[in-house]
């Protein structure tokens, strides 16, 4: 790897943890960084246990606060979608890959935007969406690893405090992560060689996580939001756009 690449995936690892016990969205720009760094299915797989190890950290930042109830009626619609995604992972190559991931990106940054902007803070518990944006969640996660926005408007609308959405939100992605891992192992998405460049970046992921419990109190999250959201949208679009 090049240094711009070592320097590309330090980055993505530190906004793992940062975006795992600090800021939730910014999570959204660690998938362009690691397609930009590896081919574009290897980047899901080797992605995923950077996602693991922040998700332990903010599991065992925010634990206590995690509303059960509100996640054991989601799992079997994300089961749903994370099969329909491993079904489509074995029929798409590379170059299939980074556009999907690129659109992928994209199509939840505009939902978010949409959310933010109508207020979709209240809405209705029905079954229907329950079961609508768990299999988006599955499909997406497994995907590539941009199930962060959906999840987030998932559990804005269930009406979750603040630690209790942090609460909710690490558990569940830290349980649909590491179910994860045997479907990427299965496609060659997740290797030994990935495992150990993931040994490489996991201190920037701690380094991250720790940074961001510590900074989320005191940085002007408007500011910083619209920064991530521009970095990302420009991140898909380099996906999209050879």
């Amino acid at each position: 790897m090049t240094a711009f690449q070592i320097v590309l995936g330090l980055l993505g690892a530190f906004l793992v943890g940062f975006s795992k016990c600090g800021v939730p969205g910014t999570g959204i720009l660690v998938v362009p960084l690691m397609a930009m760094i590896l081919p574009a299915k290897e980047s899901v797989g080797a992605l995923t246990p950077l996602l693991i190890v922040g998700d332990i950290f903010a599991v065992a930042f925010y634990r206590r606060h995690a509303q059960w109830n509100k996640l054991w009626n989601l799992f079997p619609s994300v089961l749903a979608g994370m099969v329909v995604a491993a079904w489509l992972l074995g029929r798409v190559d590379n170059a299939q890959m980074k556009p999907i991931l690129g659109w992928l990106v994209l199509s939840l940054l505009i939902l978010d935007f949409v959310r933010q902007r109508a207020g979709w803070h209240d809405v209705p518990h029905h079954p229907a969406f329950i079961i609508v944006m768990g299999f988006l969640g599955g499909f997406g996660t497994t995907m590539g690893n941009v199930a962060g926005p959906i999840m987030t408007i998932y559990f804005l609308a269930r009406g979750l405090d603040k630690n209790a959405f942090i609460g909710t939100f690490s558990w569940f992605f830290l349980i649909v992560n590491v179910s994860k891992i045997p479907i990427y192992w299965y496609r060659g998405m997740t290797t030994t060689g990935s495992l150990q460049f993931n040994l490489w970046l996991a201190p920037a992921v701690v380094a991250g996580a720790l940074i961001g419990r510590w900074l989320l109190p005191r940085i002007p999250e408007k500011t910083f939001t619209t920064l991530v959201w521009l970095l990302a949208a420009a991140g898909a679009v380099r996906l999209i756009i050879p």
